[in-house]
């Protein structure tokens, strides 16, 4: 999941540029479905500290992470590209995203985790399913999905008191080249960014080189939401803005972990929220795709700690 990105200049989200107008705006909009209740959790598996009253207590922790946080975020990091390998075993034409929640919900507890999302300030689900023009945090609900459209599935876990975060998107069936480019370059900026990251060098260098590569491609980068700081805590500091912000100086240091998460449009970068509080969708109406990894800044560079293998 990923927060609202938050700046002292007024001016941060504005560049100023105009996108063409690509042609999914009119096509139909995704619409919300019925939301199921909440899945339990065994009373067996330990949850982070939001579990039952819905919001963190702790919201903060050291940037540089210790030896032994960084070993239990190998271990969740592991176990977060599992659950997502998993539950993208399912995606096709017909299956709800109620039913990817499952998937998810119940593969996080196979391996003895706590579904990071759940009830993390009230929200319902396990699991983010944002399809076509939602940008991040889309609710599972009745919806099924349909040959050609695009699904980003956002799993974060909670192992051995640290959280491991990674999401990816899928093609439903046969999807346009437009949004086959768009996946790709989408998981290309994600490359870009983490080739960015670097002991002494300013976080302000990752977003640099997503926002090269994509807009290079005629593509759009989300500013209204982040990369994050984490570990014990869900969202921590430090933000990583997916595009050049001067104001993020924060220099990386071994031992730092946060997520990388460009959120890449084929249209607008801006974004509505629906009445449900959660569900970004772009103003616009066009696609976007979305990719990400929990990384660990070395000393010779990243290690990505959500990758399969």
């Amino acid at each position: 999941m990923s927060p609202p990105l938050k700046s002292n200049d007024p001016c941060w989200c504005g560049s100023g540029r105009k996108y063409k107008r690509c042609h999914q705006a009119s096509q139909e909009r995704v619409l919300p479905g019925l939301v199921s209740p909440r899945r339990g959790v065994p009373p067996a598996i330990i949850g982070p500290d939001y579990a039952e009253r819905g919001r963190p207590v702790k919201v903060d922790e050291p940037m540089v992470k210790s030896n032994d946080v960084i070993e239990r975020m190998r271990r969740a990091g592991r176990v977060a590209a599992d659950v997502l390998q998993t539950t993208a075993g399912a995606v096709k034409a017909g299956t709800t995203t109620d039913e990817l929640d499952a998937i998810c919900h119940e593969a996080t507890v196979h391996h003895g985790a706590y579904p990071s999302p759940l009830n993390y300030h009230g929200y319902p689900k396990s699991l983010c399913t944002s399809v076509n023009e939602v940008i991040c945090h889309g609710i599972p609900d009745s919806r099924p999905l349909s040959e050609g459209d695009i699904v980003n599935l956002d799993v974060t876990v909670y192992l051995d008191g640290v959280h491991g975060d990674t999401n990816a998107t899928f093609g439903v069936g046969n999807i346009d080249d437009a949004s086959q480019r768009l996946i790709v370059v989408t998981r290309e900026s994600l490359d870009k960014g983490i080739e960015a990251v670097a002991p002494g060098r300013p976080i302000s260098d990752v977003g640099r080189a997503i926002q090269r590569h994509a807009e290079a491609a005629g593509f759009g980068v989300v500013r209204d939401y982040c990369g994050h700081g984490i570990g014990e805590v869900f969202h921590s500091l430090p933000q990583i803005p997916h595009y050049y912000e001067p104001s993020a100086r924060t220099v990386m240091e071994a031992g730092m972990t946060f997520t990388i998460e460009p959120m890449i449009t084929l249209g607008t970068w801006r974004h509505v929220l629906w009445d449900d509080g959660w569900t970004a969708v772009t103003a616009d109406g066009c696609r976007t795709a979305q990719f990400e990894h929990t990384i660990l800044v070395t000393e010779k560079g990243a290690d990505v700690l959500t990758r399969i293998g």
